[in-house]
């Protein structure tokens, strides 16, 4: 197994260091940020909005930190919505709509691994990155070149979570060109499955064993060393505080992936990836999707087992190291769940891929015992854009005043109890929405991708009342004309300070 040894930048001096222990300054926490991947609203134990949902680590994590009912991305989509995270700002504005795009290569927005670390964090990243389409390690998109010290993971959108070495992957590569052409015509990419290897900083690493289990290995063999590399100032342990970030896959299509231990001890069947000497990748990828797979709910909560459970040991890691006291821990997931995959949106409409409630609401929890010990679920309306500055206030830095995001920290201290937004915005190019109070605005002009991914897509101008209408059943458009006159006005006002501009 590959240890990251993260390499330490811009520790502060001895000297400065013994000057706070002396003034027995409070020290700065660390900040561990764990993202989930396409799970669904309702895949949270402790909501009770499922009943075959298991996860006790993420239940205990939201039982003794905060929970948001109304915790909003971005984005529908991983790639733009990641962006918008580690930016704190509206994707727009620089060219995030939908997949592709430049993704942090506008050196205009410091991001905030890049603000951690200028201010003497260390910084580690373990799991999926994906920003633009530029995937070249010499890219802003790279997490080395947006101040991460180190890095154990994978690029892009979708990784196979057993197969991690360039010989298989090539060897699929050759099943897929020589399936083309005694097809005669293209029937898929290689990429659909990609299996390359890890990186391990700037190098590409051959692995063995299960990616979620890998990288929850990863983010604890950090958090050891962390602590072994503690220095000893006046009798005190103290060290630079760190930033990891631990991104899971999970739980990303293809949800069948799962180690034979665990299908054969759960009674499953073993699925097997796309042969593509036997049918196009697109009639297979519709075979995994709902309601095609009768095993797909299965294979989802196996995967969000594993998670679950990786996370749970990330956490005792921290309690054992003695650092769960002073780490701000925050968990989200990266979009809505994605309901082909068999995710569960709960009473929330539509899925990833669309700007209904069930694509860009998402599960969100913050935790830092020795700052906020009382346990809340909180239905103010705030974006994971928030979590930039508010991270970033309680390291003691003020953050850039372009930003997007607000600092959600006298909501989370309870002393600012009614702060949320006021209003958002999301824009994918094909599809607008306007969420303002209790109103919510859309409009969406193609569904070319929601059909692509077996997810509908209401095309036309619609208004929610989402405190009585949560599930987005009921068309206001025509009852309330002044509201949409209004929220339309806001939404052309916002885009012009955007790349793009207006999508009508």
């Amino acid at each position: 197994m590959v240890k990251i040894i993260s390499t330490i930048a811009s520790l502060l001096t001895a000297f400065l260091i013994s000057q706070n222990v002396a003034a027995n300054v409070q020290p700065r926490p660390n900040v561990l940020v764990i993202v989930g991947d396409d799970q669904g609203y309702a895949d949270l134990g402790v909501t009770g909005l499922a009943s075959d949902v298991n996860t006790p680590s993420l239940d205990a994590l939201a039982k003794t930190g905060i929970r948001f009912n109304q915790a909003y991305v971005a984005a529908p989509i991983c790639n733009v919505s990641r962006t918008s995270l580690i930016t704190g700002s509206y994707p727009q504005r620089f060219s995030g709509y939908w997949y592709g795009g430049k993704g942090l290569e506008n050196a205009d927005f410091t991001t905030l691994a890049e603000m951690l670390k200028s201010n003497g964090y260390q910084t580690a990243y373990v799991g999926k990155y994906h920003y633009g389409s530029n995937l070249s390690t010499k890219s802003r998109n790279f997490p080395l070149r947006h101040g991460f010290d180190s890095l154990y993971g994978f690029a892009g959108g979708r990784k196979h979570y057993l197969i991690h070495n360039k010989e298989q992957e090539n060897q699929f590569k050759q099943r897929v060109k020589k399936a083309s052409t005694l097809a005669g015509k293209s029937i898929g990419s290689a990429k659909a499955l990609k299996m390359e290897p890890m990186w391990v900083n700037d190098k590409q690493v051959a692995q063995q064993g299960f990616s979620t289990e890998l990288f929850g290995e990863q983010a604890r063999q950090y958090l050891t060393h962390y602590k072994q590399q503690a220095k000893q100032v006046e009798g005190k342990s103290v060290q630079a505080p760190f930033f990891l970030q631990v991104s899971f896959n999970a739980i990303h299509n293809f949800t069948h992936q799962l180690p034979q231990k665990y299908l054969k001890e759960n009674g499953l069947k073993a699925r097997q990836d796309w042969q593509p000497e036997k049918e196009p990748f697109t009639q297979w990828y519709k075979n995994t999707m709902y309601p095609n797979n009768p095993q797909g709910r299965e294979y989802y909560l196996a995967q969000l087992s594993y998670l679950d459970s990786e996370v749970g040991k990330i956490l005792a890691t921290l309690k054992s190291q003695g650092l769960a006291e002073n780490t701000l821990v925050i968990y989200l997931s990266d979009n809505g769940g994605s309901t082909s995959i068999y995710a569960n949106n709960g009473p929330l409409n539509g899925s990833k891929y669309t700007l209904y409630e069930g694509g860009i609401r998402v599960p969100m929890i913050v935790s830092w015992p020795q700052k906020y010990p009382n346990a809340k679920v909180l239905d103010n309306v705030v974006s994971t854009m928030d979590l930039y500055p508010t991270i970033l206030n309680s390291a003691g830095i003020k953050a850039p005043t372009h930003i997007d995001g607000q600092d959600l920290s006298g909501l989370l201290s309870g002393e600012q109890p009614q702060l949320a937004h006021d209003i958002l915005f999301w824009d994918t190019g094909h599809e607008v929405a306007v969420r303002q109070g209790k109103w919510k605005y859309r409009f969406a002009q193609g569904d070319q991708y929601a059909k692509r991914q077996l997810v509908k897509l209401e095309l036309g101008e619609f208004l929610y009342d989402l405190e009585k209408d949560p599930g987005e059943k009921v068309n206001l458009l025509k009852s309330h004309p002044q509201v949409v006159s209004f929220l339309k006005s806001k939404y052309k006002t916002w885009a012009k300070n955007n790349n793009k501009g207006s999508s009508f």
